[in-house]
């Protein structure tokens, strides 16, 4: 699958998920074969640009490719201006929200509140993709509700705006995360453009991955939610989907050291004290996938340093060796 000049090596993508795919997520998830990972949603007032948060949302690295932003918001010059700024930055995509439910989103009238006015949707592409030279792609739902399920008309007017990909979480803004995702609507919005279509919603295994694009049709798959706590999920989703075999579980040591890795790199990047407080949440997914972890999830998620942290960490496995 080819966005502008780049080809995906893949069709696994690493979903734009706030407060999750920091600049140190995302390194990992591309280390574990992610053929593309995208920012934490950024807004497109860049006043805002200012604080520490938004610098952090804004970070790139510059060895991996593409590099891709995703911004928010409803007013097509504050998109297209923060669009040119991200591109002047090192962005080489510009992803646009569309696809966000969070109310205090919605409530500006952002995200996937902006699919209910089919004539602004146009107006936001159109605007943004003849500010920047580089290629812009869209982030949306299948509709605003069930009785409202416009993507296949929204996917029109993106494909003739410019836009170059599509993500498609398949489910409405009234859903939210409930219920099972449409993948039989992804394949109407397939049917609709010759753009790329990419799959997002309940990409949980290997095994569903091939599922999915079968029934989608789609070009690639996002994924999202299945990836907290566990990066090597693209090493599975390759394997499986070269080799049609499952991949062996991960060694604990690589367990381990991916944990490791992955604090270090949290620390480095936001210092011992927010880092120590970012990496719980991380620490809690891990768990999830981690047998005979409660004891040392109930620990290691109130541990208030860094050094705590890495120490419970290693404790946990030298029992386990």
């Amino acid at each position: 699958m080819k966005i502008g000049k780049f080809k995906l090596k893949n069709p696994f993508i690493l979903a734009p998920m706030a407060g999750i795919t920091d600049l140190p997520f995302r390194k990992l998830c591309h280390k574990f074969g992610a053929s593309m990972t995208i920012s934490e949603m950024t807004t497109s007032d860049i006043d805002l640009w200012k604080s520490k948060k938004s610098k952090y949302r804004l970070s790139l690295d510059y060895s991996i490719e593409p590099r891709v932003i995703q911004i928010a918001g409803s007013d097509p010059k504050l998109l297209s201006k923060a669009a040119k700024l991200c591109a002047d930055r090192g962005a080489q995509i510009i992803d646009i929200n569309m696809g966000c439910p969070a109310k205090k989103v919605c409530n500006k009238l952002a995200g996937s509140a902006l699919m209910k006015d089919e004539k602004l949707v146009k107006l936001i592409l159109e605007s943004v993709v003849d500010a920047v030279d580089v290629p812009v792609t869209l982030k949306m739902r299948t509709g605003w509700s069930d009785e409202r399920k416009n993507g296949p008309e929204i996917a029109k007017i993106a494909a003739e705006s410019g836009i170059k990909a599509i993500a498609v979480h398949g489910r409405t803004r009234e859903s939210k995360f409930s219920g099972s995702a449409e993948y039989d609507t992804i394949a109407q919005i397939k049917k609709k453009v010759s753009i790329p279509i990419i799959a997002n919603g309940d990409i949980d295994s290997p095994e569903k991955s091939l599922e999915v694009l079968r029934i989608s049709g789609a070009d690639a798959l996002m994924i999202g939610r299945s990836s907290q706590g566990k990066p090597w999920i693209f090493r599975d989703l390759n394997i499986f989907f070269s080799d049609k075999r499952n991949a062996p579980p991960l060694e604990k040591n690589c367990v381990r050291d991916t944990i490791l890795e992955h604090l270090n790199k949290v620390y480095q990047f936001y210092g011992n004290d927010l880092g120590a407080r970012l990496a719980r949440k991380h620490l809690s997914w891990y768990c999830k996938n981690l047998d005979g972890s409660e004891a040392f999830r109930k620990k290691v998620v109130r541990a208030e340093k860094a050094r705590e942290q890495i120490t419970l960490v290693q404790e946990f496995f030298q029992t386990r060796a």
